[in-house]
C-alpha cells in the first residue's frame, strides 16, 4: 500500500489535472460559437471542479494540505495556459482539437494514479473520475471529427 505522503501527493496532482481542465473547459466555452458546445464545456467545467473538491476532501482527510490552484506547468500538465492563443479566432473544430490534446492529459494523470496502490476507498473515487474523464475525452473526439468533416 503507497504511504500516507505518496497518496496525498497523487491525490493533489489530480487536483491540479482537475484544476487545468476546469480552466481550459471555461476558456474554450468563452471562444466556441456552437452553442451546444458551449454548454458542454462549462458542464465539463463544472465536472472538473467538482472532482477537485472531491479530492481535496480526501486529502484533507488524511490530514494532508490540499492544492488550490491548477499546474500551470508545461508537459507534464494539461497547457491550458497556452489555449487561449491557440483557439483565439479558430472554427469550433479546432478549439475542440485544442480541448481533446487537454483531456489525453487528464487520461495519463489518472492512469498514473491507478498504477498506483492505493486504498480502496480512494482507488474508487480516481476510478470514476478516470471513467468520466475517458466519457468526456470521446465525445470530445467524436464532436471534433465531425467538426472536420463538416467544415
Amino acid at each position: 500500500m503507497a504511504d500516507n505522503d505518496d497518496i496525498i501527493d497523487t491525490l493533489n496532482n489530480l487536483i491540479e489535472t482537475s484544476k487545468d481542465g476546469e480552466e481550459g473547459f471555461r476558456t474554450c466555452a468563452e471562444d466556441i460559437k456552437n452553442v451546444e458546445l458551449k454548454t458542454m464545456f462549462l458542464a465539463a467545467a463544472r465536472r472538473c471542479a467538482e472532482a477537485a473538491a472531491e479530492l481535496r476532501a480526501e486529502v484533507t482527510r488524511l490530514g494532508g494540505k490540499p492544492e488550490t490552484s491548477g499546474s500551470l506547468s508545461g508537459s507534464a500538465h494539461r497547457r491550458w495556459v497556452d489555449i487561449k492563443s491557440a483557439i483565439m479566432g479558430k472554427d469550433d473544430a479546432a478549439v475542440l482539437a485544442e480541448c481533446e490534446r487537454g483531456e489525453d492529459v487528464a487520461k495519463s494523470s489518472y492512469q498514473k494514479a491507478l498504477e498506483k496502490d492505493l486504498p480502496p476507498a480512494i482507488r474508487a473515487i480516481v476510478e470514476r473520475q478516470y471513467q468520466g474523464v475517458l466519457q468526456h475525452h470521446d465525445r470530445v473526439r467524436a464532436l471534433e471529427r465531425a467538426a472536420k468533416a463538416s467544415s
